[in-house]
Parts: C-alpha cells; structure tokens; sequence
C-alpha cells in the first residue's frame, strides 16, 4: 500500500487546519480589540520595560491561544533581531494534577526550548528546589520572559488552607522578578474559560498577580466565516465548492461560536473527501463529518470505563436528565447524592466524594463534561460544578448497556423525584 501512488488530496497545506497550528497575524479575524491589547500590554519587552500580568477569558475556541502565541511568536524574532532573548514559555494545566508536577512542566519546557537538562527528577525533591532549577533555567538563557498558563483554572491540586494550587503557582511567578529569583523580566498571562476565577485566589497572590483583563466573546456566523475564508489555500485551489464555507460556519455558530470547532469540521470535511478520492470538499462532506461530530466519538470511550466511574457518570448526568427544571449544570454535591442512592441500589462498592468528584474531573479529558469550581459565598465553602459537552441522554443509553445499570435505568419516576429532593436541599443550604 506504501509503495502505491500517492493520491491527489484536497489539502494543499493542511497545517493551516491543524488545531495547534501558529498562524500569522494576517490571518487573525474578528479579534482586534484583543489583538490590539495583548500587543500594547506586551510591547514593553520590546524597550526593556517589563509587561504587565494578563488575564484572558472567554469560552473555549474563541482565539485565547491563538492571539497569545501569534503576538508572542512575533516578539521573540523581533527580540531576537535586536540580539535579546525572549522567552515563551507556555503549558497547558488541563492534564497537571498537583503544583509539583507544574512547576516540573514548566522546567522541561523550558529545557526543551533552551537544549538544556531538566537537572531535577520529577519525583523525591521538594517543590522549592524545582522552582530553583526554574528560576535558574530562566536567568541563564532569557534576558525576559512570559509564563502562559493554559486553562489554569483546572489546576486545583491539593488545596493548603482552601487555597488551590494555581493560586500558590500565580504567587510564586507573579513576584519572581521582584524577589530577583528571576533577574529579567517576568510576565504571566493565564487562560481561562471561567469569568470568575480571580474570585478563587488567594489574597495574595491576587495583589501579586493583579492582572489586565482581556475578554473572548464567542464568535458569530459571520466572523466564523472570514475565518474559514481567510484558511482556505490550506485546500487546493477550486478544491472547495462555494457552499462548503457557509455550511461549516453555519453548524459552528450553532456549537455557541467555537472556531476550534468549524476547523476541527472544516478539516474533517477535507478528509472525509481524501478518504473517498474526491478531488472537491462538497457540502456532503460537510454535512458528514458533522454526523460523525454529532455521535461523539467519546462515547465509545464510556465502553472502557471502570464500574465505579460508570456509576459516577451516570449519577451525574442524571441530575440533568431528571431536574424540573432542567439543569444544565451539576453542583458536586448533587451528583455524589444520587452516586451514593445508585450504589446502594446496585450494593456496589461506595467511594468518598473526593474521589466522585475525582472521577467525574478524570471525564473531562475525554471531553464529556467541562468542570468549574464554585463558592457558596462566605463561610459556605467551595465544590466542583459539572457541565456535559455532548448529550447526557446519550451518554446514560450508552452506560445503561451495562448491565448492572439496568435496574436503575429503570426506576425513572424514582430517580427524579431523588435528583429534585437533593437539589431542593443543597439549594437551600
């Protein structure tokens, strides 16, 4: 099969619909306010000024990355010309479960970028001397420097004092310079979906931080289509028929303004097209690829879940499902409520709520639920809050294959009226 001719492919650049893909400032459409304040908030590393801390927040796809590391990207050849070294270092904290373990992230990035050693072990020395090896990296090789910190608001680690571990990790970057731990310049810029997430910081660290706001609001049907127009040579030329771009950008805007999502279809498309042999992406293809979107590849994955973590998804969508009204998000509370009443009912096993809400934030990554943390105002402490990117109905359908669900599945009028009694109660708390 190698040795077969290749086939002519609709793609005439295909990285240009790659996710991860840094593109040029050209490109950029409908964020210029954005644009304009990360460039002005970091032109000061160009006159040896350090910038200012930022905070960027908005949904998700709605160009957060993509405008950081376009300006950032920018800078390091514009420093670079003036014989200065800039450096970007940039981690994404969705998969990073403690402080620790961020911290040595950001050391092996650094050391990849610079063809270092990491110098420490991940494991068996303190959290102080990791941010040593650092701060130590960062002085020998960068005369400035900006931390990014992706969908920072998932790092909430082991929490000292009610304090989350992004708080401790903003602290300590925020006030490096000026405790000359590090001797250039510092800046960080956190990323987040959450509109709140300064109000989880400590004190201290949200004077230190104190950082310039910058909002993503979602894109709309007509910026998704400049978009798309301004990434079409990654098709060849007359590659693409006319209604292809308004139809992708039609179901995006209807996926709440996600660009992420219209390439992901716009690339689908292309290769759906490829995987035929077709020398045009039509609206077929389109129309397709988001059939395939739309069954969610990610309940194949529920197949290969554990038991228990079977159960802790099913007692949570469940909440949505059976709440009058309904529910669009699931406090933690709530859900190990009704986990707790499954188990019983099927005498399984029965975790901590620690470890429910652990699993229910270990499906995050498979893109089923998107989780935020929350405050129940002074003195009435914190919980996660749960949200399903795709369809719980479908993801209980599919759980319910489970045999061992069967039972519960089928005590609906029960199920409800113990999802309304449990939010009845943590509501009035």
């Amino acid at each position: 099969m190698l040795d077969e001719d290749e086939m002519v492919s609709v793609f005439a650049d295909r990285d240009l619909v790659e996710p991860n893909t840094i593109i040029d400032e050209e490109r950029i459409v409908g964020r210029d306010d954005q644009l304009d304040s990360v460039v002005s908030y970091l032109k000061p590393t160009l006159h040896g000024n350090r910038p200012p801390n930022m905070l960027l927040y908005g949904p998700a796809g709605t160009g957060k990355s993509l405008i950081i590391g376009a300006v950032t990207q920018q800078i390091i050849d514009l420093c670079h010309s003036k014989g200065k070294c800039f450096g970007v270092v940039s981690i994404n904290c969705q998969p990073i479960n403690t402080l620790d373990q961020a911290v040595y992230e950001l050391i092996q990035t650094v050391a990849t970028d610079v063809d270092a050693e990491v110098g420490v072990p991940e494991t068996g020395v303190s959290t102080k001397r990791k941010y040593r090896r650092l701060y130590h990296l960062v002085n020998e090789h960068y005369d400035s420097v900006i931390f990014i910190l992706d969908e920072i608001d998932l790092l909430s680690g082991r929490r000292v004092i009610d304090e989350p571990a992004y708080s401790r990790l903003l602290y300590q970057l925020s006030r490096a310079s000026t405790t000359n731990a590090i001797e250039g310049r510092v800046s960080v810029a956190a990323l987040t979906n959450d509109p709140k997430f300064m109000e989880d910081i400590d004190g201290r660290a949200e004077s230190s931080f104190n950082p310039r706001d910058v909002y993503f609001p979602d894109y709309d049907a007509t910026q998704l289509r400049e978009i798309l127009d301004n990434r079409r040579d990654a098709f060849r030329q007359d590659a693409l028929e006319d209604d292809v771009i308004p139809l992708v950008a039609a179901f995006a805007a209807q996926s709440h303004g996600d660009a992420r999502k219209a390439i992901d279809l716009f690339r689908g498309a292309g290769d759906l097209a490829d995987e035929r042999g077709d020398d045009r992406v039509t609206e077929a293809h389109v129309r397709k690829s988001q059939e395939e979107i739309d069954k969610d590849r990610s309940l194949k994955l529920v197949d290969g879940l554990t038991t228990q973590k079977k159960i802790s998804l099913y007692a949570t969508a469940a909440v949505t499902r059976y709440s009058d009204p309904s529910q669009c998000s699931v406090p933690s509370p709530v859900g190990f409520s009704v986990y707790r009443w499954i188990t019983d009912e099927l005498d399984a096993d029965q975790m901590t709520r620690e470890t429910y809400v652990k699993y229910v934030k270990e499906l995050s990554t498979y893109g089923l639920v998107s989780t935020a943390r929350k405050s129940r105002g002074r003195g009435g402490g914190m919980y996660m809050e749960f949200t399903f990117t795709g369809d719980p109905v479908a993801i209980m359908e599919r759980i319910v294959e489970d045999t061992r669900l069967e039972t519960v599945a089928e005590q609906e009028e029960l199920l409800q009226t113990i999802v309304d009694a449990q939010l009845q109660e943590f509501h009035t708390k």
